[in-house]
């Protein structure tokens, strides 16, 4: 036979070329990048639930929320006396949901304050509560804005893996049947059908936890790009206010005119105050978040600002009156904490922060028997 009779060495058509590329990355994506996802999706599941571990941890918290105005305004100015020029930034208020005042501070340090004295209940930070220990994890990876860097490149990487996976399972239509059925053995076959399967009816959900997780972390780029989508103009800036050092903060006024505007015919008639951002070194200005009717954030991105020197309302913004892409940016924290739909959708964020564990652990045992064999 000579060299022009030699057979032909067939070549991979590329869409198989192509297809077993897709099968490695998605393999060793999904066992580097998918070990951190299935670990940060792990404690989303326990942050589902947040505010009720919180409160069964911590009995004192359990106190009345109902107090009068006067009451409410002594223990906040007394609190803010005390505690801001240790460096508080903001300040929840007592609420149905959660009866207490909840004081932000530095390095992650929260710290809860009677709802009617402002007597100092407890002190939690990440090294004595678990809770937000998971949830420094949760965010920021234990490292601070480098952890959240990293945490958006694994956001990325499992939006990736998931789409790969959808592309890698899509059958013909004749063998669709047997594609969505889970078979109890061999092993080979076991962990396959299941890692497809329960993925497979899992996966909007798991994709959509994904995406709103990684808009949070690229959070000016997924904002921008919204409004952009609807030709929306950048949001006005906030008032400006300079701070006054002869003049002392009168935070009975400030609520007062902060409840004026929440009231029947005030500019947001119906929202409940949330969160009370307090004054700056250069500023004097008091920002007061609030939920308006309709809103899904659980702590509002409504805002109020208040001359907290005459107890004036300078500016409100419903945010329920934003454009299209301004409140779907809005709902992205919501869709992705379990905010919205009541508790079926807090359970179902909650479940599906266990997928990520489990297509980890049957897709390890499936490609860990597939070498083995």
């Amino acid at each position: 036979m000579n060299i022009s009779q030699a057979p032909a060495v067939p070549h991979k058509p590329k869409p198989r070329r192509m297809r077993a590329a897709l099968k490695w990355l998605h393999l060793w994506l999904g066992l580097s990048l998918g070990t951190v996802f299935a670990l940060v999706a792990l404690s989303g599941t326990v942050l589902s639930f947040q505010r009720e571990l919180g409160l069964w941890a911590y009995p004192q918290l359990q106190r009345d929320a109902d107090v009068a105005p006067a009451q409410r305004a002594q223990a906040l100015a007394r609190i803010v006396a005390h505690w801001q020029g240790q460096g508080m930034t903001s300040l929840d208020l007592p609420s149905d949901q959660f009866p207490v005042w909840q004081g932000y501070f530095p390095n992650n340090e929260r710290r809860y304050f009677d709802p009617a004295s402002g007597e100092l209940l407890l002190t939690r930070n990440t090294g004595n509560d678990l809770i937000l220990w998971l949830r420094d994890w949760h965010t920021h990876l234990l490292a601070g804005k480098n952890g959240e860097q990293v945490l958006g490149a694994v956001g990325i990487g499992a939006v990736f893996m998931l789409l790969s996976g959808l592309y890698l399972w899509w059958p013909r239509w004749s063998a669709l049947a047997a594609s969505l059925k889970w078979y109890r053995g061999p092993p080979t076959r076991r962990w396959l059908s299941w890692h497809r399967g329960i993925g497979l009816w899992l996966l909007p959900l798991t994709l959509l936890a994904s995406l709103t997780g990684t808009a949070m972390v690229y959070d000016e780029v997924a904002r921008s790009a919204l409004r952009a989508a609807f030709s929306e103009a950048k949001p006005p800036k906030p008032p400006t206010l300079a701070a006054r050092a002869d003049a002392a903060l009168d935070w009975a006024a400030v609520l007062r005119a902060a409840d004026a505007a929440v009231a029947p015919g005030g500019p947001m008639a119906g929202a409940q105050l949330r969160r009370i951002g307090l004054p700056k070194k250069d500023s004097g200005l008091v920002t007061i978040r609030a939920r308006a009717v309709g809103e899904w954030h659980p702590v509002g991105r409504s805002m109020v600002w208040i001359d907290p020197y005459r107890g004036a309302v300078l500016r409100t913004l419903d945010s329920t009156r934003q454009g299209p892409g301004a409140r779907a940016y809005e709902a992205i924290y919501p869709l992705h904490g379990g905010f919205v739909g009541g508790r079926v959708w807090q359970v179902l964020i909650a479940l599906t922060g266990l997928m990520p564990p489990f297509l980890l652990v049957t897709g390890f045992l499936f490609w860990r028997r597939r070498r083995g064999r």
